[in-house]
């Protein structure tokens, strides 16, 4: 008997390396997006920081462990071998689910994802349990959902979606009110001041509030607490005189030190908010195999109160899983699909648009649009002409064989993208609550997006179609997590190890089945590419060509117009 978990744990283990995987492949955008769409700073450097990023964040993450152990259920309501079903069936259900969403090339949420798939598996388990227990009915589920933590970190989960959004498009608008669109032709000072203001709150929130529940937050806790609003206001003298100095005397752009430290800082972000959604499952396998192995009861009849205790990850494991994590990350060809999908409904300049509207992204288009028309009937004129030049856009003259070069958006919303992102994933990981960070990153930048005017009157019905059109995914995304668990847990508990022999099986082949499509989707997508650089090439010749014969043209006309006026005057004399 024993065998079989140790084959299962041997499982998990591998499901784990998978899932961290496609994961990161779906995640890895949300903090590189802002360095893309931007372009100032290049696709190496911004790589390499936020490998950095993710390295030291995966061991800064051992904290919310405890979420995969305990936020979802109550552990000691279930034995080990039920214990063992919820976790197996919770990791095939992620590495399906993530890999779909990659394959499409639309972001979800690894945290969303994981939640609501420990909370399906654990009510179908419970519902098993009461079910075949003749004292009890399903008025006794609660005592198995742990129904507080659960509903507070749902409702943390969703409210990250408004709340993202809305202080995205706040922290923008004042932004470029401060620095309008024209910032490189600001005084300095005030470059310094916005470059202070975004490196204070990143480095404070990052380091001082994103350290705490990890081990090492205890040994500079009596230095740091009490003393928030000192260490604030040292930091933002230290890094906008530092800022001023790299802007005045060495001519440094600082746009590219907010970019690279705020990526940094959102990759450490996520490697300790969402490792947990990687790993945490199978490290609370493993405990519960230790304490069950050593026990000498039998696998039906451990209870699981053990899990209801901390128990630190190892060094070891976290530094191993944050390896994988940047190895995917410099490798993941999906990973490219999924941040194409926020550039371009973030984007400044018009293009292509991937989604459709609909009904709905009308109707939210004409009413935001009468109601600001609404709020600037009662704004004064002088007011008024004030914010639209501060909105006025510089323009950029490129050939038109150039335009590919152009960024998405400049560096000023890029900047705020990371500041508030990274602010807002960092208090969430100070209080152990797995806020999602693809609802945070995303809604930020279509926050930061609105407040910019991006969305004008003809694309905003196509934006806002997009937006929906993802957000609609993140339900999907729930509820497919909730029921597929369920069901896994539900075959599991019929089936014995032959049912998860199949499962297994069936995640191999559908994996399979996505990597072929990918890359013949990849290879299709290149072949494009070569046809269109050709066409291209043959326009340019053509193009060539008709000016050569038209320059000759012209200067056969202005040599036969000298010939006549030399007549004329010949004949005049």
């Amino acid at each position: 008997m024993e065998n079989i978990y140790i084959l299962m744990i041997i499982a998990l283990v591998a499901l784990a390396a998978i899932d961290l995987v496609v994961g990161v492949s779906n995640d890895a955008v949300n903090f590189l997006n802002s360095a893309i769409g931007s372009k100032v700073v290049s696709m190496r450097t911004i790589m390499i920081v936020a490998s950095l990023g993710i390295a030291i964040g995966a061991i800064f993450s051992s904290g919310m462990m405890e979420v995969a152990r305990k936020g979802i259920f109550n552990p000691g309501e279930f034995y080990f071998n039920e214990i063992m079903i919820i976790f197996m069936a919770v990791m095939v259900t992620d590495v399906l689910l993530l890999d779909f969403f990659n394959t499409l090339g639309m972001p979800t949420s690894t945290t969303v994802s994981i939640v609501f798939e420990l909370l399906g598996a654990a009510v179908a388990m419970a519902v098993i349990k009461i079910m075949t227990a003749e004292d009890e009915s399903l008025a006794n589920l609660s005592q198995y959902i742990n129904t507080e933590k659960a509903v507070l970190i749902i409702s943390g989960i969703f409210l990250s979606v408004v709340v993202a959004f809305s202080i995205g498009a706040i922290v923008q608008y004042l932004s470029r009110l401060f620095l309008s669109f024209n910032f490189e032709q600001k005084p300095k000072i005030y470059g310094a001041l916005f470059s202070g203001i975004a490196l204070t709150a990143i480095t404070y929130f990052i380091f001082m509030k994103g350290l705490k529940g990890t081990s090492y937050y205890a040994d500079i806790k009596g230095s740091l607490e009490g003393n928030e609003t000192m260490i604030i206001a040292i930091a933002f003298l230290i890094w906008t005189s530092l800022s001023y100095f790299l802007t005045v005397v060495l001519k440094f752009n600082l746009y590219k030190i907010i970019i690279t430290v705020g990526t940094f800082a959102l990759a450490l972000a996520f490697a300790g908010n969402d490792l947990v959604n990687f790993i945490g499952v199978p490290m609370a396998a493993w405990n519960s195999y230790e304490a069950w192995s050593v026990s000498g009861v039998s696998a039906n009849e451990f209870s699981m109160e053990v899990l209801a205790g901390k128990v630190p990850t190892p060094s070891l494991f976290l530094f191993i899983a944050g390896m994988i994590m940047v190895v995917t990350l410099w490798f993941s060809s999906k990973a490219r699909k999924v941040a194409a999908t926020e550039v371009n409904l973030a984007r400044q300049s018009e293009g292509h648009e991937r989604f459709e509207p609909n009904a709905m992204s009308r109707i939210i288009v004409r009413s935001s649009l009468g109601l600001m028309n609404t709020i600037s009937a009662v704004i004064p004129n002088g007011i008024k002409q004030g914010i639209e030049r501060k909105f006025d856009k510089p323009v950029v003259n490129l050939p038109k064989n150039k335009s590919y070069e152009l960024p998405a958006f400049d560096a000023v919303r890029a900047s705020t993208n990371l500041m508030v992102a990274g602010i807002l994933i960092s208090i969430a990981t100070s209080y152990n609550l797995p806020l999602s960070t693809t609802y945070v990153t995303f809604m930020v930048a279509m926050g930061t997006s609105l407040a910019d005017r991006a969305w004008d009157r003809e694309s905003a019905v196509y934006r806002v179609a997009g937006v929906l059109n993802v957000i609609g995914g993140w339900f999907f995304t729930a509820f497919v997590a909730f029921l597929t668990a369920g069901i896994f847990t539900y075959l599991i508990h019929l089936g014995g190890i032959t049912a998860v022999g199949l499962i297994l099986l069936l995640v191999l082949v559908l994996l399979a089945k996505n990597y072929i499509r990918h890359r013949k989707e990849e290879k299709e997508k290149a072949q494009e590419r070569v046809i269109k650089r050709a066409e291209l090439i043959t326009a340019k010749e053509v193009i060539d060509e008709t000016s050569d014969h038209i320059a000759e043209v012209v200067s056969r006309v202005k040599k036969l117009h000298s010939n006549v006026v030399k007549d004329l005057s010949l004949i005049h004399i």
